[in-house]
C-alpha cells in the first residue's frame, strides 16, 4: 500500500526539480524590448579579420542588439596574429561589414592610445604614434594637435567611433605597472594632464570620434596590475587623482568614462571602484556630477574574473551605474558565447529582483543619447 505514495512523492520531487530556474536560461516574462536594450550595455571583443553571415559575432549584432565591438590586432588566448587588423583595407572593409548587420549604430572600439598601446601599427601600414608621455614632456599644443589629429583621422578613415583614450591617469608612479611603466600617462601635474587630454579630445571630435577617459578614479599611483589580479590603492591613492576627472568633465569633454578596477579601502571597503556604488553613484556621477555613460574595463581581466563570479560581478556593476561591459575575449581564453551569457545573466537577475528594469532603462537612455553623435 505505500508503494503508490513512494512513487508519487518521488514523481512530485522530479517535477519540482524540472521547475527550478537555470541562472544560464532567461525567462519569458522579459520582454524582447527589454532584452535589446541589454544587449546594448554590452561590448565584446571577437576573432576574424573578416566576418561572414555564419560568424558568431553576426549573431550578436543581428540577435542580440550588442552595443559594439572592440578590436584587436594581437590575440592573447592563442599568443597569434592577426586578431582583426591586418592593414587599413582589410580594416575599414571589416567594420563597414559589421556595421551593416546592426539595427542600432554600432560602437567600434579601439584602444588607439599611441606608442605601446597602438592597436593600428606602422607595420601594418597605419601612421607612426607616439606616448602620452612623450606629448605631456614636451606639453606643446602644437604638437599634441598634430599626433591627436593624426589618430583621430585614421580612426575615422577606417570607421572606428570610439577610441577608449585618452587616459587621465595621474603618473605618480612612474613604475606602475599597467601606466607609468608603458608611458600611458601625460604626466604627473594635472594641468598637463587635463590640457593634453582636451586637445586629445577635442581633435577626436573634430573627426567625430567619441572618447573614453580613463582610469576613474585614477590608477596611475598603484604598484600592481588590474589584469593580472586585485589592485589596493588604499595607501597610494588621493584626491589629486581626480583633479583631471574633475575639470573634463565640467568641461563637457568625455563622452564615457572608463572605470579601474581598483580597490580603495577607505571609500569602499568591500569592492573594486567598477563594482562600487560609492564611487560610480557616490563620486563619479555624484561629487562630480557626470551624467554620460560610465564604461566598466574589460571584466575579464584577473581584478574581476578571478574574484568573482559572472553573476556577482554583473549585479554589482551594474547597481553601482554602470552602464556599459567590456568582454574582450582577449586575456587567457576566447569564449564565443560571452555576450550571450552576459545578456542572460541580467535577464536572471531582473527575474530575481536583483536587477530593476527601471535601472536597465536608465543605462539604456544615456547609451541612445551618446550614439545620436555617431
Amino acid at each position: 500500500m505505500r508503494r503508490p505514495t513512494l512513487i508519487i512523492l518521488i514523481l512530485a520531487y522530479l517535477f519540482i526539480i524540472g521547475c527550478e530556474q537555470n541562472p544560464s536560461d532567461p525567462d519569458d516574462t522579459i520582454s524582447q524590448e527589454t532584452i535589446d536594450k541589454i544587449g546594448q550595455m554590452v561590448i565584446v571583443g571577437f576573432r576574424g579579420t573578416e566576418i561572414f553571415d555564419t560568424s558568431s559575432i553576426v549573431a550578436d549584432i543581428e540577435s542580440l542588439n550588442i552595443g559594439g565591438v572592440v578590436l584587436y590586432e594581437y590575440d592573447s588566448p592563442s599568443h597569434s596574429r592577426p586578431r582583426n587588423i591586418e592593414s587599413p583595407t582589410q580594416l575599414s572593409a571589416l567594420v563597414s561589414d559589421l556595421k551593416t548587420h546592426a539595427d542600432t549604430p554600432l560602437l567600434i572600439a579601439i584602444d588607439q592610445e599611441g606608442g605601446f598601446v597602438d592597436r593600428l601599427k606602422e607595420s601594418y601600414g597605419f601612421p607612426p604614434t607616439v606616448t602620452a608621455q612623450h606629448l605631456g614632456e614636451v606639453d606643446d599644443p602644437e604638437t599634441t594637435t598634430y599626433w591627436a589629429n593624426s589618430c583621430a583621422t585614421t580612426l575615422e578613415e577606417m570607421g572606428i567611433n570610439l577610441n577608449f583614450a585618452p587616459v587621465v591617469d595621474l603618473n605618480i608612479n612612474p613604475d606602475c605597472p599597467p601606466i607609468g611603466h608603458y608611458e600611458r600617462s601625460f604626466s604627473a601635474n594635472p594641468s598637463v594632464v587635463i590640457d593634453n587630454a582636451t586637445i586629445w579630445i577635442d581633435q577626436h571630435h573634430n573627426r567625430g570620434i567619441l572618447c573614453a577617459i580613463k582610469h576613474f578614479p585614477g590608477h596611475g599611483s598603484s604598484t600592481e596590475d588590474s589584469h593580472l589580479g586585485i589592485v589596493d590603492i588604499t595607501e597610494t591613492w588621493s584626491e589629486i587623482e581626480l583633479e583631471p576627472f574633475d575639470s573634463l568633465i565640467s568641461a563637457g569633454k568625455p563622452d564615457l568614462v572608463m572605470t579601474a578596477h581598483v580597490f580603495n579601502r577607505d571609500i569602499d571597503p568591500d569592492y573594486p571602484a567598477t563594482l562600487s556604488g560609492e564611487f560610480i553613484d557616490g563620486m563619479l556621477r555624484g561629487d562630480l556630477s557626470y551624467n554620460g555613460v560610465v564604461i566598466a574595463d574589460d571584466m575579464q581581466m584577473g581584478a574581476i574574473q578571478s574574484e568573482y563570479g559572472l553573476y556577482t560581478a554583473v549585479e554589482k556593476s551594474i547597481n553601482a551605474g554602470v552602464d556599459i561591459l567590456i568582454f574582450s575575449n582577449n586575456y587567457t581564453e576566447y569564449n564565443p558565447n560571452a555576450a550571450s551569457e552576459f545578456v542572460d545573466a541580467v535577464v536572471w537577475l531582473i527575474e530575481e529582483g536583483r536587477i530593476t528594469e527601471e535601472r536597465i532603462d536608465e543605462s539604456y537612455s544615456r547609451i541612445m543619447t551618446l550614439k545620436s553623435s555617431i
